[in-house]
């Protein structure tokens, strides 16, 4: 385990996750994949950093993991499709991950519709058979310029939900987040040692959750599938 990057971590308490032990029969075995959104667009974007941060921990438990960057994301219904290289970069980066992290700052009381773009551009319908989000593991973090809230992860969770996500249930809220951060890195803390604790679940979920596609599996969408086969095989005829 590489802490080089980690300065705030405490060597003997962070422990190495057991890969072997948590994955289930179907887990091919490589490295977890996370991708990060975050909310902000500001040049000292806490959201930002603290994705980043999170980001650091993630590999250092093992992790592989991308960052998608929303500048130029074109707003849902804004006369543009899929094919926008924007909107098809963020989609290619949700099929290849098996979970999220979602770090948005809170904005009038709610997260920014920098954050929700990104959500809303994620599609809920198959892509090639597969839904882009149903199954994958979800971790929610939000960043108050004052005083600790959790308006902004309780949004995220419901939309998380909405979209078939195991979002866990752990969580990261930081109050005040001007003031947790210097040099573009998060100040060690108890804040500090949430983000650890939410990215150290996230990892566990996502093991024991991929390669299980049974545990997503649903009747009514069986249902659907054989009544399509049903109609075409019976138009055929």
């Amino acid at each position: 385990m590489d802490l080089s990057d980690l300065p705030n971590i405490t060597p003997d308490a962070l422990h190495p996750i057991d890969f072997a032990a948590l994955k289930a029969a179907g887990d091919s075995g490589h490295p977890p994949r996370i991708l990060l959104l975050y909310g902000s667009l500001r040049d000292v974007s806490y959201s930002r950093l603290a994705a980043m941060e999170a980001a650091r921990i993630l590999r250092a438990l093992g992790c592989e993991t991308r960052m998608f960057d929303p500048s130029g994301l074109p707003l849902p219904d804004d006369d543009v499709d899929e094919s926008h290289h924007k909107v098809a970069e963020l989609r290619d980066l949700v099929m290849w991950s098996e979970g999220m992290v979602w770090s948005s700052p809170e904005r009038h009381g709610a997260m920014t519709a920098i954050m929700k773009a990104q959500i809303d551009w994620i599609p809920l319908s198959p892509i090639g058979g597969i839904r882009p989000t149903q199954g994958k593991t979800l971790a929610l973090m939000q960043l108050s310029g004052g005083s600790q809230s959790f308006n902004t992860v309780n949004q995220m969770r419901i939309l998380g939900r909405w979209m078939r996500m195991l979002t866990i249930p752990n969580q990261s809220s930081v109050p005040k987040g001007w003031a947790e951060f210097e040099n573009g890195r998060m100040k060690a803390g108890p804040l500090y040692n949430r983000i650890v604790d939410v990215m150290e679940e996230l990892v566990r979920f996502t093991l024991l959750t991929r390669g299980r596609p049974d545990l997503t599996d649903r009747y009514s969408e069986r249902v659907e599938t054989v009544e399509a086969v049903h109609k075409r095989v019976s138009s055929g005829s």
